[in-house]
């Protein structure tokens, strides 16, 4: 159910898994008796209890003491501690945006390019990886600062398989075989999509993910980081080809449940359920990983999802659209260096996946060990990864990422045209007398909130 490169590499990514020898040695880190290493970090709930079993496995094998503080305003704290000269050990950000920030104050302590390396040869996608973690220092020169762990995956398509089964539908291997698939399904007299852009004040957020992952699929990840730091602008016309290739699934009245102009207004959370219906109202729906906390009560069950194909004819492999958190050391000793490196072992990525609500990049881990069929699918998909990119209107100028951005989504599934919608967002990002803002990471995680707050529930897909 995946794109034909997944499934080729499926079985052999599992023997590997389970026959690599790093996987039968739990780890063994240096002597760190007296040691205290200090963290800030943005889990909680559920999600630091599982934090907190990472952290004692590394406590136990070097004796050192791990002091953690989480909260949802870590992010505000570790700008706080940086600017006053008392920051924890290890700060823990939500996404790479503000790490960056901090490390072009000189907040943050480089890596080294011994351990760039080891991402890049390391994590699938390695360079992604590494280039993710790679920022300017108060010099102006790039150096390696962070660490990726725990990682989400947006680049879904969900469905249900018995419809397609009832129908005779296959799940598509190519972006070409999901147009045909959406025209077959249209033909039959059906709707083949489910796309909602409704989110209160949010409103219009999902269709930038659609767009970000067309320019992933339609341009080479040098133009979207490009696009992101609008070095290449929002109206050129490479991103205007990405707006028209979500438009090409989404302004089509026989393509949409409830039509072209319905998308803007009916709820991100309820534009799913139409799959549930019996018989269904639509067959598929583009998000990321959080999604089945929306389905109907009990039907979760029912739904499989299947990776976001790319086109086969443009040779850019397999991208995937994501996000996750990055470790870095605000603060240098001996434990943080080891904790940094604790991060390498396979098992401490193992702790956490055999809990739930947790993907990772890392080649060498287990895939057996994720606690579920959909999670480890999931990892199947980054383990295939060719290319790793975060949510671009998550890095963008908040005004643009979280403003314009979301605003000319909504005008586009209201008829304007995408050359309209990109010379108007243009014009908000040439209009801004700064880039992006603590405030930005703020706002933007309202909606990591919302979306956290419900994790536990969908820990089965």
């Amino acid at each position: 159910m995946f794109h034909k490169t997944i499934v080729a590499g499926a079985s052999a990514l599992v023997l590997a898994a389970l026959t690599s020898p790093s996987m039968a040695a739990d780890y063994k880190g240096p002597d760190l008796k007296g040691e205290v290493v200090t963290v800030t970090c943005p889990w909680t709930g559920a999600e630091e209890g599982m934090f907190k079993k990472v952290v004692a496995n590394f406590e136990k094998a070097t004796g050192a003491t791990v002091k953690h503080s989480c909260s949802q305003s870590s992010e505000q704290q570790i700008v706080i501690d940086i600017k006053a000269g008392s920051p924890t050990n290890i700060s823990v950000f939500p996404q790479p945006g503000l790490a960056a920030n901090m490390a072009a104050m000189g907040g943050l302590t480089p890596l080294g390019n011994k351990a760039r390396d080891w991402v890049k040869t390391n994590y699938a996608a390695g360079k992604s990886w590494a280039d993710l973690g790679t920022y300017k220092n108060k010099a102006g020169k790039e150096e390696f600062y962070g660490m990726f762990f725990n990682v989400n995956v947006k680049s879904l398509v969900w469905y249900i398989p018995e419809n397609f089964k009832e129908k005779g539908y296959k799940v598509p291997a190519s972006m070409e075989d999901l147009q045909t698939l959406t025209k077959k399904i249209a033909a039959d007299g059906g709707k083949p999509w489910c796309i909602g852009l409704g989110s209160d004040a949010a409103t219009g957020w999902p269709a930038t993910d659609w767009v970000e992952d067309m320019m992933l699929r339609t341009q080479s990840p040098e133009v979207y980081d490009g696009w992101v730091n609008n070095s290449v602008k929002f109206n050129d016309k490479r991103v205007i080809e990405a707006i028209e290739a979500y438009g090409w699934f989404s302004k089509n009245d026989a393509y949409v449940d409830g039509g072209a102009k319905a998308v803007a207004t009916v709820s991100f959370k309820d534009s799913p359920k139409g799959m549930f219906g019996t018989p269904p109202k639509c067959y598929m729906h583009r998000q990321a990983s959080f999604i089945p906390a929306f389905f109907p009560e009990g039907k979760a069950e029912d739904a499989d999802f299947f990776y976001f194909p790319s086109y086969s004819s443009k040779k850019l492999g397999n991208p995937v659209l994501g996000g996750g958190t990055i470790l870095t050391i605000t603060k240098d000793s001996k434990g943080a260096r080891a904790f940094m490196d604790y991060l390498q072992h396979p098992q401490a990525h193992e702790i956490w996946m055999a809990e739930g609500g947790f993907l990772t990049p890392h080649k060498g881990v287990d895939l057996a060990k994720y606690k579920t069929k959909g999670l480890r699918k999931q990892g199947e998909i980054l383990q295939n990864a060719t290319t790793f990119r975060f949510d671009g209107s998550d890095l963008m100028p908040g005004a643009v990422g979280a403003g314009s951005f979301w605003k000319g989504m909504v005008n586009f599934a209201g008829g304007q045209s995408a050359k309209e919608v990109a010379d108007d967002i243009q014009k908000s990002w040439d209009a801004l007398k700064q880039t992006t803002t603590l405030g930005h990471h703020v706002a933007r995680r309202v909606l990591r909130d919302a979306w956290s707050s419900v994790s536990p529930r969908f820990n089965h897909v």
